[in-house]
């Protein structure tokens, strides 16, 4: 078996074809749904019959006025039930997310500076550089010479380190 190729110019007929088709069911379709609710409203709201005297009329208000309560009535349970029922589905979303449970991604380590780590947090607004030592001032450190006697002379120093004990002891 082989298969041909349709032409464009037959595939073209036929998508015209088709949509003709579904724009007659469309139509077919809106005019069932008028139809259907004029027989609803025939059937469920005769004409009123206003001819007659004030006491006739009377009683037409007051059953169109009872007619009207039981619709909001029946509006408001039917609302009530769809509030219920969409507070219901909302947890049910809920116990479906909590059952699934939150998986934590595997967090990959990232080698970075604290200034692209700042730059990161706080965006273009970062302006402090954290390499401290920058800022720091030069100090030459002055080396301290000692003399050279007082390397040889060792009793010197044991004679100052007694008179500093004595001085705490007697305190």
């Amino acid at each position: 078996m082989s298969e041909k190729k349709m032409t464009s110019s037959r595939r073209h007929h036929l998508k015209s074809l088709m949509l003709q088709i579904a724009a007659n069911w469309l139509k077919q379709e809106t005019k069932d749904i008028a139809a259907a609710k004029q027989a609803y409203m025939d059937q469920n709201c005769p004409a009123p019959n206003l001819g007659g005297d004030h006491a006739a009329l009377m009683e037409a208000c007051k059953k169109l006025h009872a007619l009207i309560d039981k619709v909001d009535e029946d509006r408001y349970d039917l609302d009530c039930k769809v509030g219920k029922a969409d507070k219901e589905i909302d947890e049910l979303k809920i116990k479906v997310v909590d059952l699934a449970g939150v998986k934590k991604p595997a967090l990959k380590k990232v080698r970075m500076s604290a200034d692209a780590m700042l730059k990161a947090l706080l965006g273009s607004k970062h302006t402090v550089n954290m390499d401290l030592r920058a800022n720091l001032k030069q100090v030459k450190k002055e080396v301290k010479e000692e003399p050279a006697e007082a390397v040889g002379d060792w009793r010197k120093n044991i004679e100052d380190k007694a008179d500093r004990k004595k001085m705490f002891e007697t305190s």
